[in-house]
């Protein structure tokens, strides 16, 4: 059993976690692609049979969830250190690492508003915040997906596009980047429309475009971007810009193409699917309906719209639930909509439950979650309260072990053997947590402990 509170006790004092944590791994030989003197640490069994994959080793229960999951689970892992203080005292050097871990990897997010050690007896908030826009730099992220229910989002990464300055508005040929006031990676949002298509195609499902051409400047070069995109292929397309894009914007975008592999488009022509080119604004609404009505969707967003669209995603369900119980209740059902919402056939949650996979333009996925209130929670542990006199509930880990599973079996597809213990570790999760009354963490982890037999043993 690993000491989880020590680890707890030492990171809430500015202790020495880099030792604590450094007890409990070994190192390792992998090295980040161009960082050879990163520090990197492996655990759990490496048995031949299992493909790694790469956890961040951040903050609060970011980090002691993630400890007790994989003692729990003994699946063979990479562990990068990436808590708040150790970003800072590395001037974020660490988030490069993990960015190019040669893996598939996990990256937990945690509030971005930390203050840690100014390295002169003082406090400073960390630098790069949460560190989450600085490590898709360093990681070469073009995107990430979010599927939730019916409908799945493809975000442009960092795509911004907000200028309306024609004065300023040109793409720079040598790194096809579309400068005005904020920059936007043309390549980028190349790399997202090939895997929005690819999607589409794949799955099946209705694909919805989220952008706004005809007022923001950059919009113009991602729309054209995917008129150019669907050229060749055979897509259909049902609602259409009333102006081609890629004829408006043909000389900037072109310069954007020369920079893609020459390759690029190779197997497109066999590609089809359903399209429908939105003005972003009216996706909101769009998106509603797609959720009610159950329609399976797939979306293409630049990063604000797409902030927008699955904050949208995430938060609309509750709502509907609550306008659900009015009308029930205007109409004399006794009926919860709560219980009818998963009898209907609907799926969502509150939307903590959404996952987020980041997609870099070199190397495998890194798959990405936020524990909004882990900091909070974390120091109702450390008061030796953690249900507050009954008042709350103690941490739900089940998140650390869902990320985990999608992580494995995305790091080994087709490996029933690894499939088949997921499966199984997760449903013993559930027995030992399924209970009306939810474990205290460190009771939970014991629990857990005797009721999963790790990997390898």
């Amino acid at each position: 059993m690993i000491d989880l509170m020590k680890i707890a006790r030492t990171e809430a004092d500015g202790g020495d976690l880099f030792g604590e944590l450094e007890k409990i791994h070994r190192p390792t030989a992998m090295r980040p692609n161009g960082y050879p003197n990163a520090v990197i640490w492996e655990g759990g069994n490496f048995t031949g049979d299992c493909e790694p994959v790469a956890h961040s080793l951040t903050d609060a229960y970011a980090l002691l969830g993630t400890i007790a999951a994989v003692d729990i689970l003994g699946l063979p892992y990479y562990g990068v250190p990436m808590w708040s203080q150790y970003r800072h005292d590395t001037k974020l050097e660490a988030l490069a690492w993990f960015g190019n871990v040669p893996v598939t990897s996990i990256k937990w997010s945690t509030a971005g508003d930390a203050y840690v050690n100014d390295g002169k007896g003082g406090k400073v908030v960390v630098m790069g915040k949460s560190g989450n826009a600085p490590l898709r730099t360093q990681a070469g992220v073009y995107c990430n997906v979010r599927p939730y229910g019916p409908i799945t989002a493809v975000r442009c990464m960092p795509c911004l596009p907000y200028s309306q300055d024609r004065a300023k508005f040109n793409v720079d040929p040598a790194t096809g980047n579309v400068h005005s006031e904020m920059n936007t990676p043309g390549i980028q949002m190349a790399y997202a429309n090939r895997l929005f298509l690819k999607m589409v195609h794949e799955t099946g499902r209705v694909g919805r475009v989220a952008m706004k051409p005809t007022q923001a400047m950059e919009d113009g070069i991602n729309a054209g971007l995917h008129s150019w995109m669907l050229q060749g292929t055979k897509f259909t397309v049902g609602r259409k810009y009333a102006v081609d894009p890629y004829v408006e914007h043909k000389e900037r975008i072109d310069a954007i193409v020369k920079l893609l592999p020459a390759d690029f488009k190779k197997g497109m022509e066999n590609w089809s699917g359903q399209i429908e080119q939105h003005i972003s604004d009216t996706n909101y609404g769009i998106l509603i309906w797609d959720l009610i009505q159950k329609q399976d969707t797939i979306v293409l967003a630049t990063d604000l719209d797409g902030d927008r669209l699955t904050d949208l995603m995430a938060d609309i369900s509750d709502p509907l639930r609550a306008f659900g119980d009015m009308v029930l209740k205007h109409v004399g059902s006794d009926k919860s909509m709560r219980n009818l919402w998963g009898d209907m056939g609907y799926t969502t949650g509150n939307g903590r439950d959404m996952t987020s996979v980041m997609h870099r333009m070199s190397g495998p996925p890194i798959h990405e979650q936020t524990l909004g209130s882990a900091d909070a929670m974390l120091l109702r542990l450390l008061d030796g309260d953690e249900s507050m006199g009954g008042t709350k509930q103690p941490y739900d880990p089940r998140i650390h072990f869902v990320l985990i599973r999608d992580a494995y079996l995305d790091a080994n597809p087709g490996n029933a053997k690894v499939k088949a213990f997921l499966d199984n570790a997760l449903a013993k999760f559930d027995e030992v947590y399924g209970g009306a009354k939810r474990p205290g963490f460190l009771e939970g982890y014991a629990a857990l402990k005797k009721a999963i037999t790790p990997w390898g043993k």
